[in-house]
């Protein structure tokens, strides 16, 4: 801890050092003994123009392979080469224009020692993630609710717009709730710095990739955020984003050269027709909309097909891992990035951390869509290597129906089962991440009608089928709220996150009964599908649907459970014999929803779920 605190104060200083000559580096610092040991460090001075300076590196080990220059004279991009033999310290980069020289110190670091055992371990099935917007889960710091210098002033919890002022102090406070609610991995929203001048709660307008953001505790709360999460056993999940920056990001005010970002004669956004990209028949104007048009007019687009981009945005990410220790990438907007790129960028990050989870953003429809975009058994031109995806086919086309629609021979909780038969096309389905909501889509208790019943087969399916599941915050206290009029509103604070709030998830006071039976029922869930081995590790089978009853099977060499799903408006007969399959050799089963023995034969009520544990 003294080495790792050391080094971050050695950085500071690196920083500051850069910044008070005017110069800025892009990375500030790297590694020894790393895999990607030929960083290109990007250069930059808005103060003196460097782009034919000469280079100069005296420093064991470390050599200076090609200089860049660009039409912005701002900037250079210097190749470093970092010999297996070199040690950590203090790499002298000189420039030398004109006579001048100024000196720049890019820091070299000792590895973090536990790669794929102590970070870089990734989320598996036997992992429950629970998705946090720092700004509306707790204000653990309110010295930092405003930055001054920052574009975005505002603080009102009166309005879903403006910042609310909670922080990553705010999550580190309240870890023990984590481990109490049985969640081992937090997923968060964008933590890097989004200056811009208004909507930034969300952080999805970059600004700075090496910077986290002070309104959230900077560098020093992320760290401590990571390290004591670590220790509650808890792994962190963050937040990437490689198709687009805020409009503010150095880099797009001041371009290198034009060919950083993707440029139209008129503002071009993209069509979202995700389709055009395996369509055997797409035009290639359809296609270039698809990756090239903006997502929106405030998020420049990058060019993925300049090679100094894709440098900067891989280095940016394999520096993340190292530098903080978190445990996999969950990569917003999967779909409009150049995929070749992205193969590459998954590649790089895989061979430097083995164990690292990669899942994408596909908000698409469709499983042959979804699938397309990861690893997957379909013989096509363009293989992806992506894990997986945020499993948006089981919610849309699942789950959703399966509560809200009336039983039909394609409708109803068929729509789940004939979405789940779809799995053939994945490599892996178990490492599809599962969940009934999140920051851009209606929260589910509200998608139910607030109908308790509904709401609890909902949560009892995402604890108990395949994949990894993800709660949003909030889920487990009956959050609500649609995206209309405005996405703000399922992006709520989380009751008890500030001082003087009336109602307190953390604690339970001021909850309703039902918050608290969902809470309690949500808590249990998780703690029993952490210790089985059956949903954790086994596999699964289903059976085909009749009359609104579904019955799934998760089962492991040591442990069966029945799953019995009932969606029609009236209650039903049950009989184990009916799944002979499964069930021959059980002599007794045992609801943990209810902690009851369950017979041969039994009924289950209207729009009810039980999980089954089956003893021989």
């Amino acid at each position: 801890m003294k080495i790792r605190l050391s080094f971050l104060l050695i950085g500071l200083c690196i920083s500051l050092y850069a910044v008070c000559n005017d110069y800025r580096l892009f990375p500030e610092n790297w590694w020894v003994g790393m895999k990607w040991n030929q960083v290109q460090v990007l250069v930059r001075s808005d103060k003196v123009s460097i782009g034919q300076s000469s280079v100069q590196v005296l420093y064991p080990g470390v050599t200076v392979k090609k200089v860049h220059r660009f039409q912005n004279t701002n900037y250079l991009a210097v190749d470093l080469f970092i010999a297996p033999t070199a040690k950590p310290g203090n790499v002298k980069i000189r420039l030398t224009q004109a006579g001048k020289t100024d000196q720049l110190n890019f820091i070299l670091k000792p590895k973090r020692q536990g790669n794929g055992t102590k970070y870089a371990r990734g989320v598996t099935s036997e992992d429950l993630m629970y998705l946090i917007m720092p700004d509306r889960f707790a204000n653990g710091d309110e010295s930092n609710d405003r930055v001054p210098g920052m574009l975005d002033q505002s603080l009102n919890r009166d309005t879903v717009f403006n910042r609310h002022g909670g922080d990553l102090q705010g999550i580190t406070k309240h870890l023990s709730y984590f481990n109490k609610m049985g969640i081992t991995a937090l997923w968060l929203n964008p933590v890097l710095v989004n200056d811009m001048k208004d909507r930034t709660e969300h952080g999805y307008a970059f600004t700075d990739h090496y910077r986290i953001d002070p309104r959230i505790g900077g560098e020093v709360a992320y760290h401590e955020l990571i390290q004591k999460a670590n220790e509650k056993g808890i792994k962190i999940i963050q937040d990437a984003v490689y198709n687009h920056v805020g409009t503010q990001h150095i880099l797009f005010k001041d371009q290198p050269d034009s060919t950083w970002f993707n440029r139209w004669p008129t503002f071009t956004q993209t069509s979202y027709k995700d389709q055009v990209l395996f369509d055997p028949y797409a035009s290639e104007k359809d296609k270039k909309i698809m990756s090239d048009g903006w997502f929106v007019r405030a998020m420049p687009d990058w060019n993925h097909h300049n090679k100094f981009v894709e440098q900067f945005l891989i280095q940016h990410a394999i520096w993340t891992v190292e530098e903080f220790g978190i445990d996999g990438w969950r990569i917003d907007t999967y779909a409009y990035n150049d995929l070749e790129f992205m193969n590459r960028c998954n590649a790089a990050l895989y061979k430097e951390f083995p164990k690292l989870t990669l899942f994408g953003e596909t908000w698409v429809h469709g499983v042959v869509n979804q699938a397309f975009f990861c690893e997957n058994n379909m013989q096509i031109p363009f293989k992806s290597n992506l894990q997986a995806t945020t499993d948006f086919q089981t919610l849309l086309y699942g789950i959703q129906p399966a509560l809200n629609e009336p039983f039909g021979w394609t409708e109803g909780v068929n729509k789940l089962y004939i979405t789940l038969t779809q799995d053939l096309l994945y490599k892996d389905p178990m490492q599809q991440v599962i969940f009934l909501d999140n920051h851009d889509i209606p929260r589910f208790y509200s998608v139910v009608g607030t109908d308790l019943k509904k709401y609890k087969i909902a949560l009892a399916w995402l604890m108990t089928c395949r994949g990894i599941p993800q709660l949003y915050y909030g889920n487990e206290v009956l959050m609500e709220g649609f995206t209309s009029p405005n996405d703000g509103y399922v992006r709520k604070d989380f009751p008890g996150g500030w001082k003087d709030d009336q109602k307190n998830a953390f604690t339970g006071e001021g909850l309703t009964s039902s918050e608290k039976e969902i809470q309690d029922y949500v808590a249990k869930l998780a703690h029993f599908r952490k210790q089985s081995s059956a949903i954790t590790k086994g596999k699964m089978k289903q059976f085909v649907p009749k009359d609104g009853l579904y019955v799934y099977f998760r089962y492991s060499d040591t442990q069966l459970l029945m799953c019995v799903m009932n969606t029609s408006a009236k209650d039903q007969q049950v009989k184990m014999s009916d799944y002979a399959e499964m069930t021959k050799d059980a002599k007794h089963g045992f609801d943990i929803l209810t902690d009851s023995k369950v017979g041969n034969e039994f009924s289950i009520p209207a729009m009810t779920m039980k999980v089954i544990e089956l003893t021989k």
